[in-house]
């Protein structure tokens, strides 16, 4: 048995990591339970040496002085403050008076709003819970079926997954090592495309079986011509004054993601001033969520740090990588097993527990691929989308059950009796959208222009146009030859060139 876990340390520990979590113990504490488990059995079997725990402080004082992980609380604060200062009821009652003489008009409208606040917020919870309480009872009144609309108000909440300024997009950023700001430039095109495909599974619905999708009958639309226009245009302006502050600062290189996001903060609390919502209980009820959050992403961040640690000693990462890279199909081969991988736990593990856990080991086998690594994180990151999707277990389904009526009630504008929306009908509304993310997935794996054409890559630089030049040694004809004693003299410029093209 000793010799049996001392030759295959790695996918033990990883077993042991799956049984931890089907068990049901909290994730940032299974992680670093078992990344402390097995590095004191790695130390009495010899595998490891003591030294190694020494490097955890350390580690865990690095997540401390990471600046990066700064804009996660600065974003979930300004969420928040953005939720409850009304702004989301004003877009919603606005663009839905806008859309409302067309078939799937409201429909429309929790598209459109979910991508402004996916845009300005970030946070699916936020979003999914404004447009559950605002949106739905409407849709409901006016006789749209209950699975679109549930499932159209969940879809739309998601959109704050992967329209920047996305929380899971800076923890992807974080964990592969790369800039957010590419991360952010990246995801936009593809955030905006599957926003239109939503889009265009209403417009479908709506000529296939115009019924489910009906328009405001015209004693609803209270507003138009010129008061209409005011009113869209004093609704929009705020959110897309904020998008700018935020999200064109940072494209445009004014701002890091920390500062655009403590600029977003700032900028809702004015809006909330000038709205005269701001109060000290909302604050406090602000601050205290986004504590909540930023400590819960910490405390996994800890855990994931002290099972890595004790994981790639025991060569972990190089039994991932001989098991993705022989994979058949080469690159496209592992870029399917991992989407199937990330779907498939996604089930079971929300998108923070599955950036912490499976990006670190799928990261360094994309980069030996030769994947670029910014494309790679915004596949995973429209991937994850399901994780808050597909039934039984997506958080955005939970968070619309909590506000979706569980029992039948009276309409107080009709007068008439509305139905209950039972968990089978949010499931199922959640059907076709699992699918269009899906389809996503596919096509920023076919057409990854998608994620390119957001950012800039930089200049090409073709090494074989590389010269270097070694200036002139006084008092001597010839440069003295690199490299040591006895190997066969040769261009210092061939030397470096070599080099530069790793041979």
């Amino acid at each position: 048995m000793v010799e049996f876990i001392s030759a295959n340390m790695a996918p033990v520990m990883f077993g042991a990591l799956v049984l931890f979590l089907l068990m049901g113990f909290p994730v940032a504490f299974a992680l670093a339970a078992n990344g402390l488990v097995f590095g004191l059995i790695g130390i009495e079997l010899g595998l490891l040496t003591p030294a190694l725990m020494q490097a955890l402080p350390e580690r865990v004082f690095g997540i401390m002085r990471n600046d990066t992980l700064l804009a996660i609380p600065f974003f979930t604060f300004m969420g928040l403050i953005l939720e409850r200062s009304g702004m989301a009821e004003d877009l919603l009652d606005t663009i839905g008076q806008l859309f409302g003489p067309i078939r799937g008009g409201l429909a429309y409208a929790v598209i459109f709003v979910g991508a402004l606040l996916a845009a300005t917020t970030g946070v699916v919870a936020a979003s999914v819970i404004s447009m559950g309480l605002i949106s739905l009872p409407i849709m409901l009144r006016y006789g749209y079926d209950r699975r679109v609309a549930s499932g159209v108000i969940a879809a739309s909440g998601t959109l704050a997954q992967i329209i920047p300024p996305s929380l899971v997009l800076i923890v992807l950023a974080d964990q592969l090592g790369r800039s957010v700001g590419d991360m952010y430039a990246g995801a936009l095109i593809p955030g905006l495309v599957l926003t239109g495909l939503y889009t265009g599974y209403i417009l479908l619905t709506s000529i296939i079986k115009p019924e489910m999708v009906p328009a405001l009958p015209p004693e609803a639309r209270t507003l138009r011509g010129a008061q209409l226009l005011l009113r869209v245009i004093t609704s929009l302006v705020p959110p897309l004054v904020l998008i700018f502050l935020v999200l064109g600062t940072i494209f445009i290189g004014i701002a890091t993601p920390t500062e655009g996001g403590a600029m977003g903060a700032a900028g809702a609390i004015l809006l909330a001033l000038a709205k005269r919502q701001l109060s000290w209980n909302l604050m406090r009820q602000a601050m205290d969520s986004t504590a909540k959050l930023s400590s819960f992403v910490v405390f996994i961040l800890i855990g994931s740090t002290v099972f890595g640690l004790v994981f790639r000693a025991v060569n972990g990462d190089l039994w991932v990588e001989h098991l993705l890279i022989g994979l058949p199909g080469g690159e496209l081969g592992f870029l399917i097993v991992c989407n199937i991988l990330v779907f498939v736990l996604a089930f079971f593990l929300d998108f923070f527990e599955l950036a912490f856990i499976i990006v670190p080991l799928l990261g360094p086998v994309a980069d030996k691929l030769g994947i670029d690594l910014i494309w790679f994180g915004v596949l995973l990151g429209v991937n994850m989308q399901t994780s808050f999707m597909h039934p039984p277990f997506g958080f955005a389904l939970f968070f619309l059950r909590s506000v979706a009526p569980k029992m039948d009630y009276i309409d107080k504008v009709t007068g008439r009796k509305i139905g209950k929306i039972t968990t089978g009908q949010i499931y199922w509304g959640a059907v076709p959208f699992v699918i269009i993310q899906i389809i996503m997935v596919g096509l920023v794996i076919g057409f990854p222009q998608l994620v390119d054409a957001g950012r800039d890559k930089g200049p090409v630089i073709n090494l074989n146009d590389v010269k270097i030049e070694i200036p002139a040694f006084d008092n001597q004809d010839v440069a003295p030859p690199f490299g040591a004693p006895g190997q066969s003299e040769q261009s210092p410029a061939d030397d470096i060139m070599k080099q530069l093209q790793g041979k």
